[in-house]
């Protein structure tokens, strides 16, 4: 099974991208997660997407947040949001079972200057995720969480570390949520993987920051230990940021391959 983690920045702008993207890889991704997707889900390009052999599940929101799975095998027991009316105004979350692998889709606020509105925004989001976590599910279940996560964990997840110390998905309490919830019970796949190796998958649109290769690791594909056992290759497809037409999402997708 591939399962890919892509923030496109708006689905909408993008689907020339997308699809040109899946054609070009022969659509080999079995599970395509989405975030950022920006549109209601009346308007989300179904039938484009169906047209390559996917079925699409959609929490999406105009013009903001909003997440996806599209998936060759129909979703399951689909669940849209935290189930909180006072979380789900903002559309950022959903998971579904997929064979007999459940798949959370996440979109992570990204925050801003600490002490902030949405810094404190971000800091709740986190705890009251990892509290979703622990309601709905055990580290023993066959479990994977994608999403852009906008948290770079380590320093090696930056491209200058003293530039960027200590700013918005560096700062150190950021770091220690999102290790909160690794240490509940999931692998990051990647660094897993790549124990020292340095790939990023958001670049800034300003300053060419992709051809320089100044970016920051911000999506993530966590498994639990079960699912971690059959992590075979993960990868960051940078075809479809590194485009100059049609325009890019500002993030890259990675895509890990499991043995099942």
């Amino acid at each position: 099974m591939k399962i890919c983690t892509f923030n496109v920045n708006s689905v909408r702008a993008r689907e020339e991208l997308l699809l040109k993207w899946l054609e070009k890889r022969g659509t080999d991704i079995d599970v395509l997660c989405l975030q950022e997707i920006k549109v209601t889900d009346d308007k989300f390009p179904r039938q484009a997407f169906e047209s390559l052999g996917y079925q699409c599940t959609v929490f999406g929101q105009q013009r903001y947040n909003g997440v996806a799975v599209c998936s060759k095998e129909g979703a399951q027991q689909v669940v849209t949001g935290f189930g909180d009316e006072n979380w789900d105004q903002q559309k950022r979350i959903m998971h579904c079972r997929i064979g007999e692998v459940t798949v959370v889709n996440v979109y992570a606020p990204h925050g801003d200057l600490r002490g902030s509105e949405k810094y404190i925004y971000k800091q709740k989001w986190y705890r009251y995720f990892l509290e979703y976590l622990q309601r709905n599910f055990s580290p023993s279940d066959p479990l994977v969480v994608v999403g852009d996560l906008n948290v770079a964990l380590e320093d090696l997840d930056v491209h200058d570390p003293k530039l960027l110390e200590d700013t918005v998905c560096t700062m150190p309490e950021e770091r220690r949520w999102l290790q909160d919830v690794l240490d509940w019970g999931l692998v990051d796949s990647f660094r897993h993987l790549n124990p020292d190796a340095q790939s990023f998958t958001w670049w800034d649109y300003v300053g060419g920051a992709i051809w320089q290769d100044k970016g920051m690791r911000i999506d993530y594909i966590l498994c639990s230990k079960p699912l971690a056992e059959k992590m075979a290759e993960v990868e960051v497809d940078l075809w479809p940021r590194r485009r100059r037409t049609p325009k890019p999402s500002d993030h890259a997708p990675v895509i890990l391959s499991l043995n099942l």
